[in-house]
């Protein structure tokens, strides 16, 4: 079947390139006031992935999405995405398998995002990063500019044993610049459904350890019979597996990230 792209999904977007010695992507901005990085899932800027955009965009901040895989505004497949997962795990910028080490694409994140600080103003950043990418957040609060921090489903690296479910997808000096950020305030917001084996509970328990009370954890139950039908292999709390019924927990889920992304970006 050929590809499904609505050539609406992008509308309201003003599309650019961004380049530095680590990588050239082309990126897409929507909104105004201080800059938040959405790092999109698997297997691109789906039309979900940019409706989320927008809804950061209605709360006062500028959506910044790099394109980093996949071809904007198509629609979520299952063999799109394996195609894209397939991609990532050859792809020298990502870390898929390895423990202790931090995807070299977050060094053009961090660029990005201190460019979009200069170009926004404010008081720092926030990020945003899903699946493949929940985890790219984490690694980016290295930098002082990142005030606000979301790890929704981190998938990195890919769970196979327990050493892999524990891990952050982070190199150990970087995790420890992180934890002196803690220390100073810095709070980390993860989501994650609690029947997901690609974002495992150990993960969060690991963030819960070297994090402590600044890791504000949010697992939504997906176990079999829950209130709110999610489905046992839910996985994506923001796009794919969102519910917008009021009361629901992805929806509380999606109010407290918008919160949370306000409140430290100063936005009223």
């Amino acid at each position: 079947m050929p590809a499904t792209i609505d050539p609406r999904v992008l509308d309201g977007f003003e599309k650019s390139t961004f380049s530095t010695h680590d990588g050239t992507h082309d990126v897409y901005r929507i909104g105004s006031g201080p800059a938040v990085i959405v790092i999109h899932e698997i297997p691109g800027i789906t039309p979900l992935v940019a409706a989320f955009a927008r809804t950061v965009a209605k709360r006062g901040m500028t959506a910044v999405v790099p394109n980093l895989f996949g071809t904007p505004g198509r629609e979520m497949t299952m063999p799109y995405a394996l195609r894209e997962i397939a991609r990532a795990c050859v792809s020298r910028e990502f870390v898929t398998f390895a423990t202790g080490k931090t995807s070299p694409v977050t060094r053009y994140l961090r660029a990005l995002a201190a460019h979009e600080l200069a170009t926004c103003g404010g008081e720092g950043v926030g990020a945003v990063g899903m699946c493949l990418t929940g985890g790219f957040a984490l690694a980016m609060s290295v930098d002082p500019i990142m005030v606000a921090p979301v790890l929704s489903q981190p998938s990195l690296p890919l769970g196979f044993n327990a050493a892999h479910r524990r891990a952050l997808g982070i190199a150990d000096e970087d995790l420890e610049v992180v934890k002196d950020r803690v220390k100073d305030g810095l709070c980390v917001l993860g989501l994650r459904f609690t029947g997901d084996t690609a974002a495992p509970a150990a993960r969060f328990e690991r963030l819960r350890e070297e994090l402590g009370e600044n890791f504000i954890g949010v697992e939504i139950d997906s176990s079999e019979g829950n209130p709110w039908g999610y489905r046992k292999a839910a996985h994506s709390v923001l796009t794919e597996d969102y519910s917008d019924a009021p009361g629901s927990p992805t929806r509380a889920a999606l109010d407290q990230v918008l919160l949370f992304l306000a409140s430290r970006l100063g936005v009223d």
